[in-house]
């Protein structure tokens, strides 16, 4: 059974209350999601291997650690996954970055793919799928299946904002995909967004409409 973190670092909810709020523009908005990113992937990374390794300090040789085993990338969910992406690069610069491209069907509410693009080596990485929002988690769940498909065994999914309906989702179609939620929220509306929610996650970060 995967694992599902709620984040409860008191910067976190902080910069996503602030975000939450309507008057927040634009520039603002895509500033504090690429921080809340950085901090979800510390978070999201806490349990990465490590091995010893021999290094010269200025001083003497000693011993240190370093990330083993696999390498990493990330892989938004376009287009409101890329706002994600270079919080998580600040944390990991060395990660490859994929991308996969759905957008949710207005009658059906399914998602519908249009592009993917991923690393050559995808399927020896651990991936972390970003998201920033997972309302009724078709996208997520369409998404991972995709990198399953590829042969991407070792995933893990981050979203800001979760609404319980998305995570119920995952949980029956991923049960072996972690999840790491920056805030769980109450339920989605009649029209699949999510409530108290942050409105279009897309549309914040690029000024659209």
């Amino acid at each position: 059974m995967s694992k599902i973190q709620v984040m409860d670092h008191p910067l976190i909810r902080h910069k996503i209350t602030y975000i939450r709020q309507e008057k927040v523009g634009s520039k603002e908005f895509r500033e504090i999601v690429s921080e809340i990113a950085a901090l979800m992937c510390y978070e999201a990374s806490r349990d990465l291997k490590l091995e010893k390794v021999k290094i010269r300090t200025p001083i003497c040789e000693t011993y240190g650690e370093e990330l083993s085993g696999k390498k990493l990338a990330v892989v938004p969910i376009l287009r409101a996954g890329l706002g994600m992406v270079d919080g998580i690069l600040k944390m990991i610069p060395a990660a490859k970055v994929g991308h996969i491209g759905l957008y949710r069907d207005p009658e059906t509410y399914e998602p519908v793919e249009y592009y993917c693009k991923l690393p050559a080596d995808c399927n020896e990485r651990e991936v972390f799928v970003v998201d920033p929002m997972l309302a009724t988690g078709g996208s997520s769940a369409a998404a991972i299946q995709m990198l399953k498909d590829k042969g991407v065994k070792y995933i893990r999914f981050l979203c800001i904002i979760a609404a319980p309906e998305g995570v119920e989702r995952m949980k029956a179609e991923h049960p072996d995909v972690d999840l790491y939620i920056g805030a769980l929220d109450d339920h989605l509306n009649e029209h699949k967004y999510i409530v108290p929610g942050l409105g279009d996650a897309g549309d914040r970060i690029f000024g659209t409409k």
